[in-house]
């Protein structure tokens, strides 16, 4: 694998990208970035304000100017929105200028780890029924994008990073 490879962790809310990616990144020597806090930071406001203000379209317009900025780094591990394959400009460039690895969840799962959430999209009267038409929206688009499936239900953190690892060493050596 080149100095130049990135990789980027998609996935539904509760998969664990931010908390696996970090740990790849620091095992990979590499930077860990998040595009969510990339762009709270960049706006200065969090993602439920942007939510509120601009609706979900305008949130997705700004996931998409960060997510081509972003893939552009080098040597980087990016976690990625759960939403953001839902465009195809994202799919694409996801695609086109890194390695995809897909954190793949029950939805039970994400219920555990989401339960304490402030989430736009679980502000609802049944979160279980919003993360179940999630899953059938976004899995299909996660599957078709991955180069790496890594199923995150049952491990530890490091043990699911010793998982990635060991695949993009398939990978690498497939070549």
């Amino acid at each position: 694998m080149s100095a130049q490879e990135r990789i980027f962790l998609i996935g539904p809310m509760g998969a664990g990208k931010s908390a696996v990616g970090r740990q790849l990144a620091q095992r990979l020597g590499r930077r860990f970035l998040d595009s969510d806090r990339s762009l709270e930071e960049r706006t200065g406001v969090d993602i439920a304000r942007i939510f509120d203000v601009e609706g979900e379209a305008g949130f997705r317009l700004r996931e998409e100017a960060m997510l081509q900025e972003l893939t552009q780094h080098s040597g980087l591990v990016l976690a990625t929105g759960g939403g953001a394959v839902m465009r195809e400009s994202n799919r694409a460039c996801l695609r086109e200028r890194g390695t995809v690895v897909y954190l793949r969840t029950t939805v039970d799962m994400q219920l555990v780890r989401t339960r304490h959430s402030d989430r736009p999209l679980l502000q609802t009267k049944d979160p279980r029924a919003r993360l179940e038409k999630l899953m059938l929206e976004r899995a299909p688009l996660y599957e078709m994008l991955a180069d790496i499936i890594v199923d995150t239900d049952h491990g530890t953190i490091a043990l699911i990073v010793d998982d990635i690892i060991h695949r993009l060493g398939e990978r690498v050596s497939a070549y």
